[in-house]
């Protein structure tokens, strides 16, 4: 997932503001420093802020990634957000940084944010299996007390396909938590395997299970013979 120069691997998403980044490189000073492509990310035009992106991912160095980071609280919520569209980009190098930040940091909006980085690096490398220390990382923050954290690590797991399958059923199993329940049934819908037909089907029908859950169960299963659909047809 490296952006390093001469790295094959590259999202679609990241392609295609590439080629607008090249398409409009007379719009952009030619050697614009480190700071002023960070204040970019505060721009209010997200096509300057998307512009900035992709140049800090493109041209980092080892200071990139813990100052992205350090973004993940800030107060101005362009900028954080900014940050976790950055370290989406940048990809698995920056798993490792942005799990420490999910599972150590006590400020929750770091945690949250964190969650919220791991999904988008997901997203962006979808064809690429996603780094074990980062599952393991989401696995753990579902016990997060906090529920902006514990929803968004469920979420991302969701964005992860069937490599999250396993994770996603053990902590539907044995979580006590409803508001968990409901979001893991959610997410199993996007994970688009088969095998969740059959663990969804199951909540669906259980009497034991808070109702919220069953038909959270059953409105995941008509959403998830969308998505099986739709990846046959890819």
């Amino acid at each position: 997932m490296s952006l390093l120069p001469g790295t094959a691997v590259r999202s679609p998403y990241r392609e295609y503001i590439l080629i607008k980044l090249k398409l409009e490189h007379l719009k952009t000073p030619k050697f614009m420093t480190t700071d002023a492509l960070f204040e970019k990310l505060k721009h209010p035009n997200p096509h300057m802020r998307d512009r900035a992106m992709y140049e800090i991912a493109d041209s980092r160095d080892e200071n990139t990634i813990p100052r992205l980071v350090s973004i993940l609280d800030d107060e101005d919520v362009v900028y954080r957000r900014a940050a976790v569209k950055v370290l989406g980009a940048i990809g698995e190098d920056a798993v490792p940084s942005v799990v420490d930040a999910l599972l150590n940091s006590e400020n929750v909006t770091v945690r949250g944010s964190a969650a919220k980085a791991l999904a988008q690096i997901a997203i962006n490398y979808p064809d690429l299996p996603f780094p074990e220390v980062g599952l393991q990382g989401l696995k753990a923050a579902i016990n997060d007390a906090n529920p902006v954290v514990h929803i968004a690590a469920v979420m991302a797991l969701g964005q992860m396909g069937s490599s999250a399958f396993e994770i996603l059923v053990e902590s539907l199993k044995t979580t006590d938590n409803v508001a968990v329940q409901v979001a893991i049934v959610n997410a199993l819908a996007s994970v688009g395997d088969r095998r969740c037909v059959e663990v969804l089907t199951t909540f669906a029908n259980d009497e034991a299970v808070d109702s919220y859950v069953r038909e959270s169960a059953t409105s995941s299963l008509s959403r998830l013979d969308l998505v099986m659909n739709y990846k046959r047809a890819e």
